[in-house]
């Protein structure tokens, strides 16, 4: 199953993707769980490499995970009580009222909001709750993150998709209808080398989309400054660091928000 907006930037590298990407912290998938009315099913909708899709398995009778992409789907990591589909988050073969929690992590931005937005409202339980988060650059020491922005901006900066701006600023700018949740603060951390590191950067959908279009790997351009900030002057350069990822999550619980329409405020 395809849908006509799904912009693709992840399918060529979805291996990757799986296995350099940071874990999003248990205690976010525990809190989620205590939000919903039931344990039933959980959607994880935009599921990627199923990442959140199995986390949630250890607090859900069943998960879902979606995603329009086939080669996300291929290599997602199995669990006994997790299914995957290739399928778009505006559209599934969900029975009507029957999820307790819709996930998406990293992903809402992609999709198309006020058909997903129906989507969800449809599916949804009563006292259903969506959940989305998202994350932007991390920190990790001010020489490192010097490196990083300047990739981040300068090198790579003009092949970010516009819908980058909405991991920036927090998902700040997207309607979704549901009334708010207050939520604790969440972070992802991971203690990973310099290799694990520069690996982690070759996922970014700008780099794969600089690489198409020079013919050339933006991260050699800065993997020199890199290697330099990332050495600290009484440690050997293998040594780990630790690496922190801000999350914001924004949750709410689905029937209720009145006030939502379709590509409404």
């Amino acid at each position: 199953m395809s849908s006509p907006t799904f912009k693709d930037h992840f399918s060529g590298h979805a291996a990757d993707y799986r296995t350099s990407r940071p874990l999003y912290p248990g205690a976010l998938y525990a809190w989620l769980a205590h939000q919903a009315p039931a344990r039933a099913l959980a959607w994880d909708a935009g599921c990627g490499n199923g990442q959140a899709s199995v986390a949630l398995a250890a607090h859900f009778a069943q998960v879902v995970g979606t995603d329009a992409s086939a080669a996300q789907i291929a290599n997602a990591a199995a669990r006994e009580n997790v299914r995957y589909r290739v399928e778009p988050a505006e559209t599934t073969a969900f029975a009507d009222a029957s999820v307790d929690l819709i996930t998406v992590a990293q992903a809402l931005h992609w999709f198309d909001l006020p058909r997903f937005g129906a989507e969800a409202l449809r599916v949804a339980k009563p006292g259903a709750v969506l959940a989305a988060w998202t994350y932007a650059l991390c920190a990790i020491t001010p020489a490192v993150d010097a490196v990083v922005m300047q990739l981040y901006q300068d090198v790579v900066g003009p092949y970010w998709p516009p819908e980058r701006r909405h991991t920036e600023n927090g998902y700040a700018e997207l309607a979704l209808p549901f009334v708010p949740l207050p939520a604790p603060a969440f972070a992802m951390t991971a203690t990973w080398t310099l290799p694990q590191f520069l690996a982690y950067l070759q996922t970014w959908s700008a780099t794969q989309r600089y690489r198409a279009a020079e013919g050339r790997d933006p991260i050699a351009s800065i993997e020199p400054a890199l290697t330099r900030a990332w050495q600290a002057p009484d440690q050997p350069p293998e040594q780990p660091r630790l690496i922190r990822w801000p999350l914001t999550l924004r949750a709410g619980r689905l029937h209720g928000a009145d006030g939502w329409r379709p590509g409404g405020p």
